[in-house]
């Protein structure tokens, strides 16, 4: 089903909405939660809960892309649970590796606390990213969006995984330079 169709369903208020969602898009979640996870159960609930918030959302919301809504959400929730599993000492899959990963190039929590810096320094990461040519944009990404394990992305590219690595090295290294022009890092 077309996601404007979709999208539609949810504005009628049709338990169909969620059903095709789940049709179309239930795979695609499942992986963005599983790959911050890494627990076939906690991802399955935060998939459903994806649902729920996405009923809770249209109206008023209407996405221009639904399989990004579906997404941001999907992470959004995966991570409020990764932290949940972590103040009990579970956790897993890559989130722990991502976020050691990207330590360099964010400042501490009590730094951004404004939230109008908070949105500033995501539109400015959100163009560093546009900048990127594609193959960097897309495997940095699938890194630090979609927590996607190195090992899928030396396969979906066919590189090694030294390469993969200094490929996001050398990424992060520009977005720290990017942050720094930017003002918000410290050199």
């Amino acid at each position: 089903m077309e996601d404007s169709r979709i999208i539609e369903l949810y504005w009628k208020r049709s338990s169909d909405a969620i059903t095709q969602s789940k049709e179309k898009y239930g795979s695609y979640c499942f992986a963005v939660a599983n790959n911050i996870l890494g627990n076939t159960e906690d991802s399955e609930e935060c998939v459903n809960d994806t649902w729920f918030h996405a009923w809770n959302a249209m109206p008023p919301h209407r996405p221009d892309s639904l399989r990004m809504f579906f997404a941001k959400i999907t992470r959004r929730v995966s991570f409020d649970r990764f932290k949940l599993l972590s103040a009990k000492k579970r956790g897993g899959g890559e989130i722990a590796a991502v976020l050691d990963e990207l330590a360099e190039c964010i400042a501490a929590e009590t730094d951004i606390e404004n939230e109008l810096i908070a949105k500033e320094l995501g539109e400015s990461i959100r163009l560093f990213v546009r900048s990127l040519p594609a193959r960097e944009s897309d495997i940095f990404l699938r890194r630090y969006f979609f927590t996607e394990p190195i090992e899928r992305i030396v396969s979906r590219y066919g590189l090694t995984s030294n390469n993969t690595a200094v490929i996001l090295s050398r990424t992060r290294s520009r977005l720290k330079d990017h942050l720094i022009k930017e003002g918000y890092l410290d050199e």
